[in-house]
């Protein structure tokens, strides 16, 4: 029957699987967007005034009324890692591709594949302090820098009132931030671009330019020290293979810059 092939998978002749039309549109509706608003952004600030005049400002109220501001936070954070459910579902599907004669490497469970799961905890959160400690120096270094030098704009990231629940919905965001960049980069966007015969390098220097892309609206400081980021995270994944490590040190990285934004306005040269 015709409505066979609306059936959960892949009929049995069908063994070339779109894995760039895939990576694409769950870019398209997650970091790709991001980033095309970025460069925008970017493009509309440095046309009005000096970058060094801009402002970035994150953790922005959207109700001056409380609990409905609490509300729409909780439905930004949850509906950003919606595409992070996508990825993950769309990779444990790989095993049905397999099973029409697809070539498609390693189908073990999705999150076990990227090493997002609690198997290393005491492991990953040490590695993912240590690269905290190396890329947070690092990023105060640049911002310092990318100030100096008039290439980056003020970055404010924490923008809500203080309320009973500020502190809880800065940290879920700052986790949100490290789940969906990390998983969407290098859990997912390694695996479909490996599948793609994509080369190692390629792939390392891609996504780190991708990453630093979607940052352009903070500068073009952000975006190299979000690239040099992106190198170095993408280099130790291809080599261990668990994302756990790296979303523990963005978490950390973007909670301290939430937490005490303080730290940002100490660096920064045009402040003092």
């Amino acid at each position: 029957m015709t409505g066979d092939r609306l059936g959960p998978g892949p009929a049995a002749g069908d063994r070339h699987p779109a894995w760039g039309w895939e990576l694409a549109l769950v870019a398209g509706v997650s970091l790709a967007q991001s980033a095309v608003y970025a460069v925008v952004n970017l493009i509309e600030i440095a046309t009005r005034a000096p970058l060094s005049e801009a402002q970035a400002r994150l953790n922005v109220e959207q109700s001056t009324r409380p609990w409905f501001d609490l509300v729409y936070q909780l439905l930004g954070i949850g509906f950003a890692l919606v595409p992070v459910a996508l990825a993950l579902f769309l990779m444990s599907r790989d095993r049905v591709w397999q099973a029409a004669g697809a070539e498609v490497g390693d189908v073990r469970p999705a999150a076990r594949r990227m090493g997002f799961d609690f198997a290393r905890p005491g492991r990953d959160l040490s590695q993912g302090l240590a690269l905290f400690a190396v890329i947070g120096l690092g990023t105060l270094a640049v911002y310092w820098a990318g100030r100096g030098l008039g290439l980056t704009a003020e970055i404010l990231p924490n923008n809500l009132s203080a309320h009973w629940w500020t502190v809880p919905v800065l940290v879920l965001a700052a986790a949100k931030n490290g789940i969906l960049e990390e998983v969407l980069l290098l859990g997912y966007g390694v695996d479909r671009l490996e599948k793609l015969r994509v080369s190692p390098w390629l792939i390392i220097i891609g996504l780190a330019l991708f990453r630093g892309t979607y940052h352009l609206y903070q500068g073009i400081g952000p975006f190299i020290g979000n690239v040099l980021m992106g190198l170095l995270f993408g280099f130790l994944y291809l080599r261990h293979r668990r994302v756990m490590p790296f979303v523990v040190a963005h978490t950390v990285i973007d909670a301290v810059g939430f937490l005490a934004p303080g730290i940002l306005a100490a660096v920064d040269p045009l402040r003092s």
